[in-house]
């Protein structure tokens, strides 16, 4: 598949290493096997080694070169320990350190701070938040960035041609307020925030080879509405312009008028993104993971993600209904983002 292409290049070109949070699901073994034989990276799985090697056993996987670490008798959780009292000061003590990393999605994402691994894929049983959560207290917003956010790179072949478009943020931000300081004073307006969704939704949309024309989504067309989401899309708009002067984005618009080129002529003629529109940003989690299963289900898309964004290291998420293939899928991207 093309859009795989670059991340299997960048693999081959520096090999990686990937920790799994939960070795012992027969998803992650399955994916893991796969990526092993075919020597695309390194892996670590987390777990009690009997268990982990005992489930490989059972679903017939092979993890020989698999490295797999258990956080009850890691020898270097003390350093770990340290690593994380330090980056957490005033905020956990020692102890309380130590407690979080006996838990594989704190013990995983403290072997990528520490350089032990490269990037992390979790979530095949935690949550979106058991795996978000140790990534903001550990690994840190990159510089520049004020929120972690998500998107989905979506795929189809559509008359022998690839088709790709992304949405975000459809899994991490619920909404957008403003931002206040403890003295009441705003610091990072509503709008400013899903500007910076929409901004790192392009850059990963041109990452996996899409040209990102941007389109911010709400229910309205150029001011055609009134209430709800219209003024934060429409405002978001314009600090994105503000961040990235070079991206092509534009909004606020209905679905319609995104992707349609017929409509787009009567509601918005003069937009560059009306009706071509391959990035589409949402003001909402409800619209946003709604409109990806939509296109997923009944578009005929494979989704893939939900890719984080704003992290200084590659962690992602999956879902908790994904399959081996979707695993394996998810690890290629997320090690050939590292």
């Amino acid at each position: 598949m093309a859009m795989f292409d670059k991340l299997l290049a960048n693999l081959k070109a520096s090999k990686k290493t990937i920790v799994f949070t939960e070795g012992t699901d027969k998803r992650i073994l399955s994916a893991a096997d796969r990526l092993l034989k075919e020597d695309l990276m390194g892996v670590i799985l987390c777990g009690v080694p009997e268990e982990v090697k005992a489930a490989a056993q059972e679903g017939g996987f092979d993890v020989d070169k698999a490295t797999i670490l258990d956080p009850l008798t890691y020898d270097e959780m003390d350093s770990l320990v340290a690593q994380m009292f330090e980056l957490r000061k005033g905020k956990m003590t020692e102890d309380e350190c130590r407690e979080l990393l006996k838990k594989s999605n704190y013990f995983g994402t403290m072997l990528v701070k520490a350089g032990k691994a490269d990037a992390l894929l979790g979530g095949a049983t935690y949550s979106t938040a058991d795996t978000v959560r140790p990534a903001l207290q550990i690994i840190k917003t990159k510089k520049g960035s004020n929120l972690v956010s998500s998107s989905f790179i979506l795929f189809r072949e559509k008359d022998g041609e690839e088709e790709k478009i992304a949405m975000g943020d459809c899994a991490i931000n619920l909404g957008y307020t403003d931002r206040l300081d403890k003295e009441g004073n705003v610091v990072l307006t509503a709008a400013q925030q899903l500007a910076e969704v929409a901004v790192e939704t392009a850059r990963t949309a041109d990452f996996f080879g899409i040209d990102p024309k941007v389109a911010v989504l709400s229910f309205s067309t150029y001011g055609s509405g009134k209430g709800g989401t219209v003024q934060l899309s429409h405002d978001a708009v314009i600090e994105a312009r503000k961040i990235a002067p070079e991206l092509t984005i534009d909004g606020e618009f209905q679905f319609d008028a995104a992707v349609s080129e017929e409509v787009a002529k009567t509601k918005c003629p003069d937009s560059a993104v009306a009706g071509k529109a391959n990035t589409f940003i949402f003001p909402l989690i409800e619209a946003g993971n709604i409109g990806y299963k939509i296109a997923q289900r009944l578009g005929g898309f494979e989704a893939y993600g939900p890719i984080l964004q704003g992290l200084n290291a590659p962690i992602n998420d999956l879902s908790r209904g994904c399959n081996a293939e979707e695993v394996y899928k998810m690890a290629i991207i997320t090690a050939g983002m590292a």
